[in-house]
């Protein structure tokens, strides 16, 4: 009798401190959510001052008669891929070179973290001064070389590269987590590859590579999520420009929502966007268990 009132003073306990979380993700994730799946069956904003249920007219739309939402799904999807491939292979290259034993690591810890907690908008304005087509500090320096000046950001070839270049810059985070997860792999698996004559590259590969496939996961899925639901680079540079080079599906649905006051079909985009990154975290999740490894696994 005893114990049970200890543990539903305990449950009572752990509720109370739950209680922040609960209500932050029922009224900031949950409710937002189901709004705008429902928002999505109304006509609302230009030319209808009052939501009008139109049933699925918009999703409809959206795959018939939308001459950008593939078009943006698909830069969308191109950036994605350039960024988290080129992120991962950058963060988890420096997050080796910073677990070495070398004098002032903390100190080139804290530089290459430091883009990730800048402010987004200065961060973009800066790269804007070196994208620069004249006078920019990149365009110098190929001039320096003899070759000729880019339009970094305003070449409709160049702009999803040139943006994919700043999110890696801006990758500190996953620097930290491969940092710590490369400061937990068993130095013993090391002794003994070294012993049984294995270079540098062999320990890498079936050693460090093995052992780090759950932050690997990890990483993989935080910046999938995060670049698919890119914002900031075309608000403050490109304006989805040149031409629709740069139009990402959320900068899609901020202009039809606050440019185009078209707040139900902005509403749909949305709702199709989360099934989308839903579909593919499923089939990132899916895919895992045939790769990741966990120490105490049976071969």
């Amino acid at each position: 009798m005893k114990k049970n009132a200890m543990l539903r003073s305990e449950s009572r306990a752990a509720y109370v401190c739950l209680a922040p979380s609960i209500i932050g993700l029922v009224f900031l994730t949950y409710i937002p959510l189901i709004s705008v799946c429902v928002l999505g069956f109304f006509r609302w904003g230009k030319g209808a001052p009052n939501p009008i249920f139109i049933g699925l007219d918009n999703y409809r739309r959206l795959f018939t008669a939308d001459p950008y939402f593939l078009d943006s799904l698909k830069v969308t999807l191109t950036f994605s891929l350039m960024a988290v491939v080129m992120s991962m292979i950058y963060s988890l290259f420096i997050a080796m070179l910073l677990n070495r034993k070398v004098k002032g690591r903390m100190f080139f810890r804290a530089v290459f973290y430091l883009p990730y907690v800048l402010p987004a908008m200065a961060v973009y304005i800066g790269w804007a001064w070196l994208y620069e087509s004249n006078f920019g500090l990149f365009n110098y320096i190929l001039s320096l070389l003899g070759l000729p000046k880019l339009r970094f950001i305003a070449d409709s070839r160049l702009v999803v590269p040139s943006l994919a270049l700043i999110a890696v810059w801006l990758s500190g985070n996953l620097i930290v987590i491969f940092l710590a997860g490369l400061q937990n792999v068993p130095r013993v698996y090391h002794e003994a590859a070294e012993i049984d004559g294995a270079n540098g590259w062999q320990r890498f590969i079936h050693i460090t590579v093995p052992s780090m496939t759950p932050i690997i996961f990890y990483n993989l899925l935080m910046s999938l999520i995060t670049n698919m639901q890119i914002v900031t680079p075309a608000l403050a540079l490109t304006n989805g420009g040149p031409g629709n080079a740069s139009t990402f599906i959320t900068y899609l649905m901020y202009r039809y929502a606050f440019v185009s006051n078209q707040l139900g079909y902005a509403g749909a985009i949305s709702f199709i966007f989360f099934i989308i990154i839903a579909l593919v975290t499923a089939l990132l999740f899916a895919t895992s268990r045939s790769w990741i490894f966990y120490e105490g696994d049976k071969a």
